[in-house]
């Protein structure tokens, strides 16, 4: 880990202690800066869990990546800069679908003498700060978010209820690494796999979550979402670039964009 390039490509120049104040400062900071992006499995180029490329990928070559790579940079930063960190698997929408989505979604535990909280830049539009993994409701940015112990004995996390990605579900145990591999593997190859279905591109800004759905854009503020559909791969590109600081050309996907992008119709539309 060169933690000063890390910080420097989150632009944070706060102080570094292992406290909540610098563990939301550097959470914050990273999402406002390297947005979430699906755009490699769209192009058909392999992902995996290593970390030296996941850090020239994101901070080097200043692109994004999926929860996998997301949360695999911040947890190696934050274990840098003296946090105790723990790898956790979790399940975007085992809610609907049961446990068969368990390790389609990396998270992270964060201990801070004792109290544990759960860390996660790569849901694309979750929560802003690491909240407490306790029950309760959390207001960030004017959006709120749950978090809620089931009989089971998972957790359930709540997303705002203007996402997309309604919930996760998570034990508050270590990650099984097999698992987290296989379901990634999955998610790059399955025609099943929503990543290879559309083209996902989230960021935050400080007022704003800007997120790219197949050719649909669309802000989400706490007062709703607004959307314009892109008609053209150059529009796209630009859009890419403009909004979420992606120099990278998305047009050997375009084809496979539109097909995807027809699937959503009826369900993203413009408000």
């Amino acid at each position: 880990m060169n933690l000063n390039d890390y910080l420097e490509r989150i632009q944070y120049s706060g102080r570094c202690r292992v406290d909540y104040e610098t563990l939301a400062s550097v959470h914050h900071q990273h999402l406002l800066h390297i947005p979430y992006e699906n755009i490699d499995v769209q192009l058909g180029l392999p992902l995996d869990f290593d970390l030296d490329r996941i850090f020239n990928k994101l901070v080097t070559a200043r692109r994004g990546g999926w929860c996998y790579e997301m949360n695999g940079l911040l947890g190696w930063a934050l274990e840098a800069l003296g946090f105790n960190v723990t790898r956790m698997c979790a399940g975007v929408g085992r809610e609907e679908d049961g446990d068969q989505e368990i390790g389609n979604h990396l998270i992270l535990e964060i201990d801070l003498n004792g109290r544990k909280y759960l860390a996660d830049v790569g849901l694309g539009d979750g929560a802003r700060y690491p909240i407490p993994i306790t029950e309760g409701v959390h207001e960030q940015g004017g959006l709120t978010y749950g978090l809620k112990q089931m009989t089971d004995g998972y957790w359930r996390f709540r997303n705002h209820y203007l996402s997309n990605t309604h919930s996760f579900d998570f034990e508050h145990l270590p990650a099984d690494e097999t698992v987290l591999t296989n379901k990634c593997h999955w998610l790059q190859v399955s025609p099943e796999s929503p990543f290879t279905k559309v083209i996902i591109v989230q960021r935050f800004t400080p007022a704003t979550i800007e997120i790219q759905l197949g050719k649909m854009h669309t802000t989400i503020t706490p007062d709703g979402k607004s959307s314009r559909e892109l008609s053209t791969i150059n529009e796209l590109n630009s859009n890419l670039a403009d909004v979420f600081g992606l120099a990278v050309d998305i047009s050997p996907a375009w084809e496979r964009i539109i097909a995807g992008h027809e699937r959503l119709l009826g369900i993203n539309k413009p408000s």
